[in-house]
């Protein structure tokens, strides 16, 4: 893509791709180096799979390169795994080499960095000016974090002369690399922090332990164990921040000189400096819990237990894996034991594990009293909320034999049904959450338990004219993902974090700074969470069929495989719990998609298909 492109366009090579396991077969003498040929360029399109172990360098700059070819040649060598871009430094003048900050952000281009035609400075500098343009999709900031973010790229590189040489001495910081070579460098992690649930977190058990996926993008082959935990204590990104916590200590870091892997036994010591040192051993046990799991999530290894030191090397606490598997993430989703869905007779049914049969649910919302036409059930699998058919009215019954279905705790007043009750959705608070889309008075509400007077929850972030279609909250509570209606009938789909102040008396919840998601689709169908920070959203581009992809919350492409497409999909689910299979409701009833398969019919008489949640 990008480097392919400046590939066509330079004259001669300029990266050298070294293999290891070359380097080992020369070492055992089943290989040699030829002593001569011609050095060829690699193509960054066709380098090899992420995975793999072949590594990519820069070449330095050559003896009379014009500003074009220096610019070319810097930009080819930022594409390099060298941890310091050493090589790419060199194409600057020392003084620039020092101050130039490349980290402090990445644009990635969809055709890569193109520089342009050099220009006589005139601007009363002597040298010359080289701008470099692209077409930019998106950007990740000096916390890792990537944001979905198109439009143009253009930054201009002045050139001086250096002791006879073009070198450059401005310069935006930051990078800005190909989307292909974005996906080789770099590598998407989950890092872990604690859930800010405010007095809600007193409705569970354990509710100050909750952890929360921030996902961020690190550089693949650098020392990732010990970059992984710096981006930890480094907290989390700006969009999650003010929702979850770090047990870290602030100020905390590695300790001076600190490099960090797994040893055989897949054990880890992390020494920490001293404002790390001074936590106490219950907190302590906290911080080593956030490690664990987010170390765990990108080690080929499991992680054996983690062992925090202070500078000096004394330990602090250590944890082994069963000690941190209280502070699981995603633990608030459940067991997803059933698969529940509104049957023929519109009842809520449910599958009971690997059950070919379904059964209406045991209580008042399987017995068909009311006619319904939405179900959600909540992450104990003990209670239920179901919408009637018509969109009018929301129940919730206990899901036994002795529950009543009684008065509706909530009641749309819309006249047409399109405008009436979203499908409910259950938190792992045991918080219920629906929308009413009615246009003379649309609102998200909350109905604390399930049980309490519904309140209503702001959300800033809505534009005059826009509305919720649907929504889906994450099980830890502090995510909401969400089908908007814009004013021109398009349905978008963005991210809100679920803000808690206030007292148990007097709750203050907003779901706020709602960023986008899937950008590619012009029109979103239905939306599920599928994993700790993934979401499978069903969606069609413009001009073209629907599809069903996976997305991360960041707003990034998942690494998933594509999933197999199906016809008019109108609703999908999943479970946080990635071995379970994914649910779709399409034209043909209610498909299955077990893991390294194809669709199967389960039932083609059902609709609404639900996991808890």
């Amino acid at each position: 893509m990008g480097a392919e492109r400046l590939s066509r366009r330079t004259h001669r090579s300029r990266a050298v791709a070294v293999q290891l396991l070359a380097v080992a077969l020369l070492l055992s003498g089943c290989a040699s180096m030829p002593d001569e040929g011609s050095v060829d360029r690699v193509d960054s399109s066709h380098r090899a799979d992420p995975d793999s172990q072949v590594r990519v360098f820069g070449v330095s700059p050559q003896k009379g390169e014009r500003p074009q070819q220096i610019v070319r040649g810097f930009l080819e060598a930022t594409t390099s795994d060298e941890a310091t871009f050493s090589t790419a430094k060199k194409y600057l003048t020392e003084r620039k080499a020092q101050e130039w900050e490349p980290f402090a952000s990445t644009s990635v281009l969809s055709d890569g960095p193109t520089p342009g035609k050099a220009r006589e400075d005139s601007g009363g500098r002597r040298g010359y000016r080289v701008e470099v343009s692209g077409s930019r999709m998106a950007e990740v900031d000096d916390k890792h974090a990537y944001s979905p973010r198109e439009g143009d790229y253009r930054e201009d590189f002045h050139l001086t002369k250096v002791r006879g040489e073009w070198r450059i001495d401005q310069l935006p910081d930051g990078l800005a690399i190909g989307e292909s070579d974005f996906q080789r460098i770099y590598r998407p992690i989950n890092n872990y922090y604690y859930a800010r649930l405010g007095t809600d977190a007193e409705s569970i058990a354990g509710g100050k332990n909750v952890l929360v996926a921030d996902p961020v993008y690190l550089r693949r082959r650098i020392d990732p164990v010990t970059s992984t935990v710096k981006a930890l204590l480094a907290g989390p990104t700006r969009w999650f921040d003010p929702v979850v916590t770090s047990a870290f200590p602030s100020g905390t870091r590695l300790a001076r000189g600190e490099k960090l892997s797994l040893d055989d036994s897949g054990a880890l010591s992390v020494r920490l400096n001293a404002e790390g040192a001074r936590a106490g051993l219950t907190r302590c046990g906290r911080m080593a819990s956030q490690v664990l799991h987010t170390v765990q999530g990108q080690a080929s290894a499991k992680v054996s237990r983690v062992r925090l030191a202070g500078p000096d090397g004394g330990t602090l606490c250590e944890r082994t894996r069963e000690q941190a598997e209280d502070f699981e993430p995603g633990r608030l989703n459940g067991r997803a034991a059933r698969q529940y869905f509104v049957d023929e007779e519109h009842r809520v049914s449910a599958f009971d594990g690997s059950s070919k049969e379904p059964r209406p649910v045991q209580g008042a919302l399987g017995q068909g009293e009311t006619e319904m036409g939405a179900v959600a059930v909540n992450r104990a699998e003990q209670e239920g909320a179901a919408v009637s058919r018509a969109g009018r009215a929301l129940y919730v019954a206990r899901l036994n034999g002795d529950s009543k279905l009684g008065e509706p705790v909530l009641t749309s007043k819309a006249k047409k049904e399109k405008d009436r009750l979203t499908a409910p959705s259950w938190d792992g608070l045991g918080d219920l959450w629906v929308a009413d889309r009615d246009p003379e008075d649309p609102r998200l509400l909350r109905l604390r338990g399930g049980k309490e007077k519904p309140e209503e929850v702001d959300v800033p972030g809505l534009r005059e004219g826009e509305r919720i279609e649907s929504l889906r909250i994450a099980s830890d509570g502090v995510r909401m993902a969400l089908r908007i209606r814009q004013e021109d009938g398009k349905r978008t789909l963005k991210l809100g974090r679920v803000q808690r102040a206030g007292s148990a008396e007097k709750p203050e919840v907003t779901v706020a700074e709602l960023r986008p998601l899937a950008p590619q689709f012009e029109d979103v169908a239905a939306v599920s969470w599928a994993g700790g920070s993934r979401l499978v959203v069903v969606g069609r581009e413009s001009g073209s069929v629907q599809q069903i992809q996976y997305t991360e919350t960041d707003g990034s492409g998942s690494n998933q495989p594509t999933l197999p497409g199906i016809n008019d999909v109108t609703g999908v689910a999943a479970s946080e719990d990635e071995s379970k299979p994914l649910l779709a409701d399409s034209e043909d009833g209610i498909l299955r998609l077990p893991p390294d398969a194809n669709w199967k019919t389960l039932t083609d008489t059902g609709t609404s298909p639900a996991y808890p949640g």
